[in-house]
């Protein structure tokens, strides 16, 4: 049994802009898959005695507070989609009432309806909420947020906004001083953002220009379509990626890129690796707090030819900040510069690879006592993996994200299996934990893969 109840809510901050760079790349891979992209889920450990006003108290302090939660879409005429974001309003909360049922069944069900029913962008606020019942009392909230609206780190956002209120006023903690999307929008048609967005797409440019145009070759599995998904847990990479980090004195994330990179090389035998990498653009200046999707695509480009272990971790570092540098710009002329280059060099470019570092912990050098020579070795033997659903959304030929549960890292990797097969995709993940395993006992290990370069596997 589902009812609905309204909330109203009122928040600083109105009007009608164009989309944000971050919101236009979210919306085009909407609008190409058909699909709503969302992120969200199930809250069960809740305070005892928790009820229905204030988990709608909740919602009205968080859209009201944040410009994101508050703003649809419209459709132009012309073809363009702007974001209109209200004051005021009255956002739903459904309540559903578990019966005989699981409440954790019935909370889930309630999720995946949330992400699988497409918003409807012109109408439909980005935040579904459901608090479901049993017995009259309140046992789980289902939060689903649209990703026009925030990313992972926006929703990590509005979580610490929440866990911080006044608990006798509701007060927030402080004003909101990030910059809002509306701001964000006016912002990129300022000089300075146009001429930072110039650099970056002259910056893809040259990276299009350099690539190896077709990375993964014909079709080896013609016969074998669609795509699969596996994630490889490797406790062996966690302390060795430790390790090379203080051998190197450099960040996690740029040794987890080498690993990627000549893991990726020495399979393709080719040591030109190119991939987009999902950027956060956070560390501009306004952007660490804003609720707002923040992430955008930059290729990263690194030759791991001729060079130690050791060597491919250096140029990781300087290459993921030309990465990092070049990730704000308008999305909707990176098409048009890939199209001008294919046309300069008179073939298709294959682009079709993507890295992920979606991990939450600290990337800095670990205070922990190093991992010793045979403490890695013997981790190895502790990696395993499993067969995931491929995703929803159609995939590249190559998309990997980087994940960190205690004690470990992730692989979760789709491939499409045309290019990869279950061997291949295996030979892949395990790749990546060898290489990490190889430069952290010795740095001065060769990358392996000059004698393969222009050769396809």
């Amino acid at each position: 049994m589902v009812k609905q109840i309204l909330v109203p809510f009122e928040g600083e901050g109105f009007g009608v802009e164009d989309l944000t760079w971050g919101q236009i790349g979210f919306w085009e891979g909407m609008y190409n898959t058909g699909q709503s992209a969302t992120m969200g889920g199930i809250t069960a450990d809740l305070p005892p005695g928790t009820g229905i006003d204030e988990v709608a108290e909740g919602l009205a302090f968080v859209v009201g507070r944040h410009q994101s939660l508050r703003t649809r879409l419209r459709f132009e005429p012309d073809g363009r989609v702007r974001q209109v974001c209200e004051s005021s309003g009255q956002i739903p909360i459904e309540i559903v009432d578990a019966g005989d049922g699981d409440p954790d069944e019935v909370a889930e069900t309630v999720r995946e309806r949330y992400s699988v029913v497409n918003f409807d962008y012109e109408h439909e606020w980005p935040v579904r909420t459901a608090v479901i019942m049993k017995g009259g009392e309140l046992c789980r909230v289902v939060t689903v947020y649209l990703h026009l609206a925030v990313d992972a780190t926006g929703m990590d956002l509005v979580l610490a906004d929440l866990a911080s209120r006044d608990p006798e006023t509701g007060a927030a903690a402080g004003p909101v001083t990030a910059v809002q999307p509306l701001e964000q929008a006016r912002q990129q048609r300022a000089p300075a953002a146009l001429r930072r967005c110039a650099a970056s797409l002259r910056y893809l440019e040259h990276v299009f220009r350099t690539m190896t145009p077709q990375r993964f070759g014909e079709p080896k599995y013609p016969e074998d379509p669609g795509f699969r998904q596996i994630r490889f847990r490797s406790p062996a990479t966690a302390l060795a990626v430790r390790r090379i980090a203080e051998q190197e004195n450099t960040n996690t994330s740029s040794v987890l890129l080498a690993c990627f990179a000549v893991g990726v090389a020495r399979h393709t035998r080719n040591s030109l690796v190119m991939a987009f990498m999902l950027v956060n653009n956070r560390f501009r200046p306004g952007f660490a707090e804003s609720v707002s999707p923040l992430v955008q695509l930059s290729p990263y480009l690194i030759d791991v030819a001729d060079a130690t272990l050791g060597e491919a971790v250096a140029r990781a570092r300087g290459s993921v900040l030309n990465t990092y540098k070049n990730a704000y710009y308008d999305p909707r002329r990176q098409d048009e510069v890939i199209a001008q280059v294919e046309r300069d060099r008179g073939e298709e470019i294959d682009y079709s690879c993507f890295y992920n570092d979606r991990r939450r912990q600290d990337r800095g050098l670990s205070c922990e006592p190093m991992p010793t020579d045979a403490e890695i070795r013997a981790a190895v033997a502790l990696s395993e993996y499993e067969w995931q659903s491929p995703p929803d959304m159609p995939t590249r030929k190559l998309y990997v994200n980087v994940d960190d549960p205690p004690g470990a890292i992730d692989f979760v990797m789709s491939v499409d299996n045309r290019y990869f097969s279950i061997d291949d995709t295996i030979a892949v993940a395990r790749g990546m934990e060898t290489v990490a395993v190889e430069a952290a006992l010795d740095p001065t290990t060769p990358t392996g893969v000059a004698a393969m370069v222009g050769q396809l596997a």
